[in-house]
C-alpha cells in the first residue's frame, strides 16, 4: 500500500503543470493574435499618414507656384508704376505742370491711392512706391499663397513623423512577437514564463502609446 500511494503521488503536480502549460499556451495565442492585429493597424496608419504627407506637399508645391506667378503679376504691375511715376518726376523736374497733371491722371488706382497719401504726407517717403497703402495687384494674393505654402508644408513634415511613429511601433509589435514565440519553444517553465511575461508588458506599453497617437480613417 504504502509503494501504491509513493507511485501515485506526483500524479496531481502532473495534472497541475499540465495545466499551467495549457493556460500559457491560451495567453501566447491572445498575445500574438493581439499584436497581430496591433501591428496591422499600425501599418494601415503609417500608410493614411504617408499619403496625407504625399497630398500636404503637393499642395505646398502648387501653391508655392501660384505664388510665384502672383509675385511675377506685382512686380510687373510694381515695374509699370515706376516708369509712369519716373516720368511724372521728370516732368514736375522740368517744370512742365500740364505735362505732370497729364501723367498723374493716368496713375493706376492702387498708386493713386498712395500717390495722395504720400503728397499728403509731406512727401517724406522716397517716393510713393514706399507707402504701406501701395498694394499693386498679385501681391496680396502672393503674400497669401506663400504662408498657405508653409503651412502646407509644416503639415507634410508633421504627417511624415506621424507615420514614422507608426512605423517605430510595428518594431516593437515585431519584438513582443519574438518573445512570445521564444515562450512557446521547450525551455524550462520559468523561461518561457519570462519571455511571456516580457511580451505582455511590451504589448500593453505599445497599445498604451498607439492611444496618444492620432488616428486617419
Amino acid at each position: 500500500m504504502a509503494d501504491e500511494t509513493v507511485a501515485d503521488a506526483p500524479a496531481p503536480q502532473a495534472h497541475g503543470t499540465s495545466r499551467g502549460h495549457r493556460i500559457q499556451e491560451v495567453l501566447t495565442i491572445v498575445v500574438i493574435a493581439v499584436v497581430a492585429v496591433l501591428t496591422a493597424w499600425c501599418g494601415f496608419e503609417s500608410s493614411k499618414w504617408g499619403g496625407e504627407m504625399s497630398i500636404a506637399f503637393s499642395q505646398a508645391s502648387s501653391a508655392r507656384i501660384q505664388a510665384s506667378n502672383a509675385d511675377g503679376e506685382a512686380r510687373d504691375a510694381r515695374a509699370l508704376d515706376l516708369t509712369i511715376y519716373a516720368q511724372w518726376v521728370a516732368a514736375v523736374a522740368e517744370e512742365r505742370q500740364g505735362l505732370a497733371d497729364y501723367i498723374e491722371a493716368r496713375f493706376t488706382p492702387y498708386f493713386k491711392v498712395a500717390f495722395d497719401e504720400w503728397d499728403a504726407g509731406g512727401r517724406s517717403l522716397n517716393s510713393p512706391l514706399a507707402e504701406e497703402s501701395y498694394q499693386p495687384p498679385g501681391q496680396a494674393e502672393a503674400e497669401q499663397l506663400s504662408s498657405q505654402a508653409d503651412t502646407k508644408f509644416a503639415q507634410a513634415l508633421e504627417n511624415n513623423a506621424r507615420g514614422d511613429r507608426y512605423s517605430l511601433l510595428t518594431v516593437l509589435f515585431a519584438l513582443v512577437l519574438f518573445f512570445a514565440a521564444m515562450s512557446s519553444r521547450n525551455f524550462a517553465p520559468w523561461a518561457a514564463r519570462t519571455f511571456l511575461g516580457l511580451a505582455a508588458v511590451l504589448a500593453l506599453t505599445g497599445a498604451a502609446i498607439m492611444t496618444t497617437f492620432p488616428i486617419l480613417v
